[in-house]
């Protein structure tokens, strides 16, 4: 299975078998990955070393805006699309086989975790995956320790305190927190 056949494939919500040949080329794409993410990781970089890393580790041309504080760990890379002038802070984890949309003048604080993949309930089959995607809207302000959770989208303006768990969507101009996350305020203008 090629890359983008398997990303299709991912993103399609089917189910990823342990063991599977698809399940092995998702290991062997991780390879890649793992790579750059060291590369990035293991020495200092120039705000425009990062962005030239970034953009071979998503396989897209990041905007001159965008900003990151390493480190950075991601299991894929090539399903996260990152909009203009968004910055990423510290210690975040991306975890994008369902796929990672991030919108424009996003800010995503200290040690954030987005996830895509979740593992099968049933015991006897936990090995199994299956991926959803995560949208992030413009302008979001995400603040540190923040977990968002497969099938989420976070719609324009939205802010989500520090620590929240954000399990479902989040509507527009909206702030949320706490775990799970809960809207706490309304109209962030």
């Amino acid at each position: 299975m090629t890359e983008s056949e398997f990303l299709k494939y991912a993103a399609s919500g089917e189910t990823i078998l342990a063991g599977s040949k698809a399940h092995k080329d998702m290991h062997r794409m991780s390879q890649n990955a793992l790579r750059l993410t060291s590369k990035l990781n293991g020495s200092y970089h120039t705000p425009d070393e990062i962005r030239d890393i970034m953009s071979d580790l998503t396989g897209k041309t990041l905007d001159s805006g965008f900003g990151m504080f390493p480190p950075f760990y991601t299991d894929c890379g090539k399903n996260i699309t990152i909009g203009k002038n968004t910055f990423i802070n510290m210690g975040c984890t991306f975890q994008d086989w369902g796929g990672i949309t991030i919108g424009d003048e996003c800010l995503i604080g200290h040690n954030c975790t987005i996830c895509t993949v979740n593992h099968d309930k049933n015991p006897s089959s936990r090995e199994n995956m299956t991926c959803r995607p995560v949208t992030i809207g413009n302008r979001v302000w995400i603040g540190a320790n923040v977990t968002i959770l497969p099938g989420v989208t976070i719609g324009d303006g939205a802010i989500i305190g520090a620590g929240a768990v954000v399990t479902k969507d989040i509507s527009p101009e909206t702030t949320v927190a706490g775990i799970p996350a809960k809207e706490i305020n309304r109209t962030n203008r």
